[in-house]
């Protein structure tokens, strides 16, 4: 099928953006869009720093393929990311002065002639996109984040960069616990879901991977690393998900949460560590992984799953399937309303293969 009998819709210029917190992966996107539109005739066009490129009039700039080029493997984002700020939450201070800051978004989708929107974002920027479709907006949502926990797609470009590095990370402190007969508390980001912490505590080899859909039981984790010390094996790994909690207990924040801004978690591995190592009596250190797992080159699957999700965003606008998200059911990249995954968090099922499996092999969820 040719460009012009897909493009049923007259979108004749995209704008495109990238918001909440970056992601490997990124960069993959905007080239696969800004490719996927120029062949079709289409002009693609960057926005800064989120829905904040849809405020000031000189924050956005045109994207050739030239521009993309050499950027598949790059992490971050050409455009730039804020994870800071709600356009339906309060007004923007602009050179034009104060302005609601979504009606100052939608006036400037005008001014700049664009015909529809490429938003790559996890599920608080996709729920934005939903609110600005529901005025009026053409748009697409790319669902991105490390966290794996947007319902509807079996796996968000990022989730496998960061297991990736997260492996590495647990890989490289077996030797120093083993050599120090120490256990080692790895704390990784996930927010409210484990799939971070699953995949990699299970693909690094951990003794204990601790998740916020099962709260743990120090004392079953601590009997657990003791019973690892009867039969030989003087040293442990705990991998915990930073929203992980105990029985009864909440999640670990670092900052209170605002209207404008989420909550920040984190802190429990050192919690955890320092129980462990109270009630076993075994030297414990822990250590935080944090933004590195949001840093670096992407995987070669995360390469090809954001590829794969930019072509299909541009396929959709052209077709006038505007408000939809694009979502990886393998083998295929489908169009899920976006109305369907607002609100919503995709955490591990408690029946899940990948759980059994962790269990089977003797790692302790801790419960």
């Amino acid at each position: 099928m040719s460009c012009a009998e897909k493009n049923r819709s007259g979108v004749k210029r995209i704008g495109i953006l990238t918001g909440g917190g970056d992601a490997p992966g990124l960069n993959a996107v905007i080239r696969a869009v800004v490719k996927s539109a120029t062949n079709c005739k289409c002009e693609a066009i960057g926005l800064e720093d989120s829905f904040d490129g849809l405020i000031e009039p000189d924050r956005w700039r045109v994207l050739t393929p030239r521009d993309v080029t050499g950027i598949l493997r790059i992490g971050g984002t050409i455009l730039g990311t804020t994870n800071r700020g709600n356009p339906f939450a309060y007004p923007v201070s602009t050179s034009g002065g104060k302005r609601d800051y979504s009606a100052r978004c939608v006036e400037m989708f005008h001014e700049l002639q664009l015909d529809a929107l490429v938003v790559i974002g996890g599920d608080g920027t996709l729920s934005i996109a939903h609110e600005f479709h529901k005025l009026g907006i053409p748009l697409v949502g790319v669902p991105k984040t490390i966290d794996n926990d947007i319902v509807e797609t079996t796996n968000t470009f990022g989730f496998d960069s960061a297991v990736a590095f997260a492996t590495d990370a647990i890989d490289r402190l077996h030797t120093t616990a083993e050599a120090h007969h120490r256990v080692m508390v790895v704390e990784v980001m996930g927010r409210y879901a484990g799939w971070i912490a699953l995949y990699a505590g299970l693909a690094g080899g951990a003794d204990v991977i601790l998740i916020p859909e099962i709260p743990f039981d120090l004392d079953k984790v601590a009997h657990h690393i003791k019973m690892r010390d009867a039969y030989g094996a003087r040293f442990s790994i705990v991998v915990a998900a930073e929203g992980a909690t105990r029985v009864g207990g909440k999640v670990t924040i670092l900052e209170e949460g605002t209207p404008a801004v989420a909550e920040r978690l984190g802190g429990i591995g050192a919690i955890v560590a320092d129980q462990i190592e109270t009630l076993t009596g075994k030297e414990t250190r822990s250590v935080v992984l944090g933004h590195l797992q949001r840093g670096g080159a992407p995987t070669s699957f995360d390469r090809i799953l954001a590829t794969r999700f930019g072509a299909r965003a541009v396929e959709l606008l052209l077709a006038g399937e505007f408000g939809n998200m694009v979502a990886f059911h393998p083998p295929n990249i489908v169009a899920v309303p976006l109305a369907k995954i607002v609100g919503r968090t995709r955490n591990v099922p408690l029946d899940f293969d990948v759980v059994r499996a962790a269990r089977a092999i003797g790692i302790s969820l801790g419960d």
